[in-house]
């Protein structure tokens, strides 16, 4: 039995997998962000522990969540949750859960997940975006997960897209993440003079009878159109799998591959770009991935 751990800026979402890949269980609980980080180690203690009695058996852990592990200092860098960067995570969880765990970017969960049994699927090369509280990408070669050299492969949410947009928490400006994060939509729909406090959703979903929250949605698709260009630029993949709260939003799969055909250097694209097979449920599959046969 594998457990996997999906921890998000606004949830943690546990799921217990059988041998075959098979849910057995599954709990979403609030991320504790405000309360910091020992609070949020305590919540996914307990919610292994509340898994591992569902299924009456000790369990394997991994878990998906922003920034990495420093190849330098052993510590989590580049997360958008912010009071786990500089920490110990991977160690600090492994003793209060007292058994090794497998810790990975939750974007390279996504990737691993659909590349092994979801729309990747028997493809060589699949990258894989969440675009949701932040914006994150993951790559797997061959079905293994492709980290990097500094542990930082897919990180594409903190290239520059415009060099004058507004400041990221990085401390660049214009970050990819800034601009096509859910936060970074709205600000873009209040910036083109949309009421203030809607999320997303809101204002996809108004899109229909709203001008301007209809020209936000356009905006916000060409922007992912000319930032996965950048992606197959580099890397060519077979296939981009998008996940996280955005990528239910079924008019960027028309709108983003007008200006990912003007970005591309190529004379033919045929990329394409689909939702994740496994929906919200891929990043979490794929922390349970993690400790499968061949994960890496």
């Amino acid at each position: 039995m594998r457990i996997g751990i999906d921890l998000g800026g606004t949830k943690i979402e546990g799921i217990a997998l059988d041998a075959a890949g098979r849910e057995i269980a599954r709990k979403r609980i609030p991320t504790p962000a405000a309360a910091g980080y020992d609070a949020i180690l305590e919540a996914i203690a307990n919610l292994v522990v509340a898994l591992e009695t569902a299924v009456s058996e000790p369990c394997t852990v991994g878990i998906g969540g922003p920034g990495a592990i420093s190849h330098k200092t052993g510590l989590l860098k580049n997360s958008n949750t912010t009071c786990l960067n500089g920490r110990p995570l991977r160690e600090d969880l492994a003793s209060r859960l007292d058994r090794p765990i497998r810790l990975e970017n939750d974007a390279n969960c996504l990737a691993l997940s659909e590349a092994r049994d979801g729309a990747g699927r028997g493809l060589r090369c699949v990258f894989a975006v969440i675009l949701g509280t932040g914006v994150g990408g993951g790559l797997v070669i061959d079905g293994a997960l492709w980290p990097g050299r500094q542990h930082i492969a897919g990180e594409w949410g903190h290239n520059i897209l415009e060099a004058n947009g507004p400041p990221c928490y990085c401390g660049r400006f214009g970050c990819v993440e800034t601009l096509l994060s859910g936060p970074g939509f709205a600000a873009s729909y209040r910036a083109l003079g949309g009421q203030d406090g809607l999320a997303a959703a809101e204002i996809v979903a108004r899109a229909p009878r709203d001008p301007i929250a209809q020209a936000a949605l356009e905006k916000y698709g060409a922007r992912l159109g000319r930032a996965l260009g950048l992606v197959v630029n580099i890397l060519d993949p077979d296939v981009i799998v998008l996940g996280g709260g955005l990528s239910a939003v079924e008019a960027l799969y028309a709108l983003a591959p007008k200006t990912l055909r003007e970005t591309a250097f190529t004379d033919e694209l045929t990329t394409p770009i689909v939702a994740a097979h496994h929906g919200a449920a891929s990043g979490v599959r794929g922390a349970a991935h993690l400790w499968s046969a061949h994960a890496p």
